[in-house]
């Protein structure tokens, strides 16, 4: 299973978004420190979940990492994360 996917069903699992985008952005880091041949080391996660609704940003940030687990954000160079509730 692709790094994409599991960083999505942790998400859903995790909280039931209303709205998920995982998207692999790495080949718009070609060249750049942590690129990969095969993508899957840049990501952007968008997600909106009633779950966030009472988290301050720094909360939601810490959220999302926690849910996606150590194992995966070790394996990943960048996530960038847009979070709301």
């Amino acid at each position: 299973m692709s790094i994409t996917e599991q960083i999505r069903q942790r998400l859903e699992a995790a909280f039931a978004p209303e709205e998920l985008q995982v998207v692999d952005d790495s080949e718009s880091h070609r060249g750049h420190a942590g690129f990969r041949e095969g993508g899957e080391s840049h990501f952007i996660v968008t997600i909106r979940a009633p779950a966030f609704a009472q988290m301050s940003r720094l909360e939601r940030h810490r959220a999302v990492h926690a849910a996606i687990g150590p194992d995966l954000v070790g394996r990943i160079h960048a996530l960038g994360i847009d979070v709301k509730g």
